[in-house]
C-alpha cells in the first residue's frame, strides 16, 4: 500500500499540527523573508512534525491501525542527552580565575537552570540544526508579597522559526541585523480575544520593537552588540545555517511505519480471515470457535481465504534493515535504546570503538556548541557588568580564592578582552569506572605526573581550588581535635595518679631518686632549663582539677543517691 505524504508547506500549514509547532501558519511573511527563509522554515516545519509523533498526512477508517513509530525523537533525544547529560563546566585564565568561574556559576546556575537550558539548545539544535540564544537582563523589582528579587542575567533560548538573522555580505559570523518575528494572544480594548504580531528589530546601535506594525519602543543598545548567539548544529559547509540530525532518519522512519502497517494488516487478516462458503447459505451456519456444521450439499465447500504470510518473514528482515539504517544516519548504535546487552567488564577503550560514530559525531557537534557557549558567556558577563557594575570588584565572600594577589586584581577592568577569554571543559561523554580513574591518578601522581589540584580536574571537580582549601581546613581540624584529646588524656592520667597513686597504662614509670651511696644522676640539658610559664587548663577551659575529680568520681562510683525510677503512682500500668 503506497501512501501520498503531503508536502511540509501543506502539512505545516494543516490541523495536525498547532500553532506553536507551524511556523508558515504563526507568522505572516513578507516575499522577501519567505524567499530568503521560506526554505529553511519549511525544513524546521517537517523536522518538528515528525519529533512530535505527526507522521501520516491522513488518518484510516477507524478500526483499522496505524502504526507509529517515532525513532525520529528517541535518536533525537538520546543524542542529545549524550552530549549535554553531564554539563558543562568552565574555566578561564590564572589571572581571572578568583572571579569569572563564580560569576559564570551564578549567570548559569542561579539566575537561569544551566541543564534545563543546555537541553533546550540541544534540543532546537538537534531537530531544526539551528539554535538561536538571547542574554538580556532582568533589573531588581518588588513582587507582591514585598519581597525584593534580585536582578538576573538571563539566557533565553529561542525558537529558530521566529529569528530571521541578517549577516555580513562577507562574513557570515558577523550578525549585523536580527529580527524576532512571533505572534501571541492577547487581550483587544474591548475585552475580546486578538492575535497580535510582535517584531524586535536589534542592530548594534538600538532595539525597536513593534506590536502589529506600531512602534512600541525605541532605545539605544546598551551593550553595543547584538545580544544574540546562533549556533549550527552540524556544519554546512558555505552556509550559515546548521545541519539537523534527523532529517536523513525521517523518511526511513516514515517508511518503517509504512511497512510496520502493512504487516499489523497481514496479522489481522490472518486472525480473523474471511471464510468463503461456496454452495450453501451462511445465515444457516453457527459462527463461532469449536463449532461443527454439517452441510447436506456435496457441492458445498467452506475455506478461509489464505495468503500474505510468506511475506512476513521477508517484511520483519526489511524493517529491521531500515531500522539498521536510522542508527547507521544518525550515529547511534542500535543497542543505546535499550536492546538486551549482554553484561561484561568492558573496557573503556572497547567501549570507545563500540560507540566510535557517535563519538565522532559528538566531536563535530561539541566544536560547534563549545564556540556558541563561549560567545554566550561572554555576551552574559558584559551584560552583567553593564547593569551591576560591583561585580567587577573581588568579593571573598562570593568569588573563588585570591590564590596569586601579584597577578589577579581585587578590580577587574571590562575592556580586558582575557576577561572574556573563557574556555569551555566537556566531561567525558561515556561511563567511566571511578576505581579505575582512581588508580590511573594515583599512578600518575605516585610518577610525579599530576597535582592534586589536576587530579580533582580530572575528576570533573569545577573548582579545584575551593576542594583544596576545604581538605586542608579539615585536616587543620582534625589535627586540633587530636592534640585536645591529647591534651585531655594527659590531664585526666594525671588526676588518676594523684588519687590512686597507679600509672595509667601507656605511661613510664618515674625514674626513682638515687640512694646515698649512689652518684647523682646527670639532669638532660632540657631539665636544667626553666619551664616558660604556661597557663593551666583550669585557665584555658575554665575547668578545675576539682572540678575535673569530681566528675571522674561520679562517673567511676556512681553518685551517693541510689539510681531508681520514678515510678508514676497514678500510672496503672
Amino acid at each position: 500500500m503506497s501512501i501520498d505524504f503531503i508536502s511540509p508547506s501543506m502539512r505545516a500549514a494543516g490541523s495536525d499540527l498547532t500553532i506553536a509547532i507551524s511556523p508558515l501558519g504563526l507568522v505572516e511573511l513578507a516575499d522577501e523573508e519567505f524567499e530568503v527563509h521560506g526554505p529553511r522554515l519549511n525544513r524546521y516545519a517537517q523536522a518538528w512534525a515528525f519529533y512530535l509523533g505527526h507522521h501520516w498526512a491522513y488518518r484510516r477508517e477507524a478500526g483499522e491501525p496505524q502504526i507509529t513509530f517515532n525513532y525520529t525523537r528517541a535518536l533525537s533525544d538520546w543524542f542529545t542527552n549524550f552530549t549535554f547529560s553531564k554539563g558543562i563546566t568552565f574555566q578561564s585564565p590564572k589571572q581571572y580565575m578568583h572571579t569569572v568561574p563564580a560569576l559564570l556559576q551564578r549567570i548559569w546556575t542561579k539566575d537561569n537552570s544551566k541543564q534545563k537550558i543546555l537541553w533546550e539548545i540541544g534540543n532546537q539544535g538537534s531537530v531544526q540544526g539551528d539554535a538561536f540564544i538571547k542574554i538580556a537582563y532582568d533589573p531588581p523589582f518588588e513582587d507582591a508579597v514585598g519581597q525584593v528579587q534580585p536582578g538576573k542575567v538571563r539566557i533565553l533560548p529561542i525558537n529558530a522559526s521566529f529569528c530571521f538573522p541578517e549577516w555580513h555580505p562577507h562574513d557570515r559570523e558577523r550578525l549585523i541585523r536580527f529580527k524576532l518575528k512571533y505572534r501571541f494572544w492577547g487581550t483587544a480594548p474591548e475585552g475580546t480575544r486578538q492575535v497580535y504580531t510582535y517584531v524586535e528589530i536589534i542592530t548594534d546601535d538600538t532595539i525597536e520593537e513593534y506590536v502589529n506594525d506600531d512602534l512600541i519602543d525605541r532605545r539605544p543598545n546598551p551593550l553595543g552588540v547584538i545580544p544574540v548567539v546562533h549556533i549550527a548544529n552540524r556544519i554546512a559547509s558555505a552556509s550559515p545555517w546548521g545541519l539537523s540530525d534527523i532529517m536523513d532518519v525521517i523518511p526511513l522512519n516514515r517508511e518503517f511505519n509504512e511497512k510496520a502497517t502493512d504487516v499489523s494488516d497481514i496479522v489481522n487478516y490472518h486472525t480473523a480471515p474471511v471464510t468463503v462458503i461456496t454452495g450453501a447459505k451462511a445465515s444457516n451456519l453457527e459462527k463461532g470457535a469449536n463449532k461443527i456444521w454439517a452441510i447436506g450439499q456435496k457441492e458445498a465447500r467452506v475455506e478461509n481465504l489464505a495468503g500474505g504470510t510468506e511475506g512476513l518473514p521477508g517484511a520483519l528482515s526489511y524493517l529491521e534493515l531500515i531500522k539498521q539504517g536510522m542508527h547507521e544516519m544518525i550515529g547511534v548504535p542500535e543497542g543505546a535504546l535499550g536492546q538486551a546487552q549482554p553484561i561484561s567488564n568492558t573496557s573503556g577503550v572497547a567501549l570507545s570503538i563500540q560507540y566510535m560514530p557517535t563519538i565522532l559525531a559528538y566531536d563535530q557537534k561539541r566544536t560547534q556548541y563549545e564556540q556558541g557557549f563561549k560567545e554566550i558567556c561572554k555576551l552574559a558577563l558584559k551584560t552583567l557588568f553593564l547593569f551591576e557594575p560591583e561585580t567587577l570588584i573581588y568579593d571573598p565572600d562570593t568569588d573563588g580564592i585570591l590564590e596569586e594577589p601579584e597577578i589577579q586584581p581585587l578590580v577587574m577592568d571590562p575592556l580586558d578582552p582575557e576577561l572574556y577569554d573563557v574556555s569551555v571543559v566537556w566531561p567525558p561523554p561515556l561511563p567511566v569506572d571511578e576505581t579505575i580513574k582512581l588508580s590511573e591518578i594515583q599512578v600518575k601522581k605516585q610518577l610525579g605526573l599530576e597535582s592534586t589540584i589536576g587530579a580533582l580536574r580530572e575528576l570533573g571537580e569545577e573548582f579545584p581550588d575551593e576542594k583544596m582549601q576545604e581538605l586542608y581546613n579539615e585536616i587543620i581540624e582534625d589535627e586540633k581535635q587530636k592534640a585536645a584529646l591529647t591534651i585531655l588524656r594527659a590531664h585526666i592520667s594525671a588526676i588518676i595518679m594523684r588519687m590512686t597513686g597507679l600509672i595509667p597504662e601507656g605511661y613510664a614509670e618515674p625514674e626513682p631518686e638515687p640512694g646515698p651511696d649512689e652518684p647523682s644522676r646527670p639532669k638532660a640539658s632540657i631539665d636544667s632549663q626553666p619551664l616558660p610559664d604556661l597557663p593551666s587548663i583550669g585557665d584555658i577551659t575554665g575547668l578545675t582539677d576539682a572540678n575535673m575529680v569530681s566528675d571522674i568520681v561520679t562517673r567511676a562510683y556512681g553518685t551517693k543517691l541510689p539510681q531508681r525510677r520514678n515510678i508514676n503512682k497514678t500510672d496503672n500500668s
